[in-house]
Formats: C-alpha cells, structure tokens, sequence
C-alpha cells in the first residue's frame, strides 16, 4: 500500500508558486479596515458600479455562501460588510 502511494504521488503534477502567481483569485486575507476596494472584490464588481449593482452581486454572492446553505458564517459577514460599505458611500 505504501508503495503504491508513493508512486502516486510520483506521477502528480508539480504545483509551483508561478502557478499561482497567475491566478484570477485575489491572494491574501481580508484588510483590517473594509475599503472600497476589498469591497468590490469580494462581491465581483466594479468599485464605482451603481446600487443596483451591488444589490444584484450581493445576492449572487451570498446565494452561493449562505451559512444556511453550508457556507462559513465569517464569509457571509464579509460579504454583508462588503453591501453595506458600496451602499453607504454612495
């Protein structure tokens, strides 16, 4: 058994830093201090999108990560923090 995970493992594909260097997803965590920014890309929009637009991605966002539908409660107050933010500065 250890012998066949060994050769597994083996014939994995290496996974570099560059990998990831090229990503679309945004690396680090969250900011002490929301800004407008971290706003935007947690909910996928433009910093400068409209009310409605940050209503439409708000609810697409927290569809996918609701604490009801399995998702972390942290994300979903993330994401609520992130609404919040865009609506009340306009």
């Amino acid at each position: 058994m250890t012998q066949k995970m060994a050769e597994a493992v083996k014939h994995l594909p290496k996974i570099d830093s560059q990998t990831f260097a090229n990503s679309k997803y945004y690396k680090g965590g969250f900011e002490q201090k929301m800004t407008r920014r971290e706003a935007a890309l947690i909910l996928g929009i433009s910093p400068s999108a409209s009310k409605l637009k940050v209503k439409e991605a708000h609810k697409r966002v927290m569809s996918l990560n609701h604490p009801d539908r399995g998702g972390s409660p942290y994300i979903a107050a993330k994401i609520n923090e992130a609404k919040d933010l865009l609506d009340s500065s306009k």
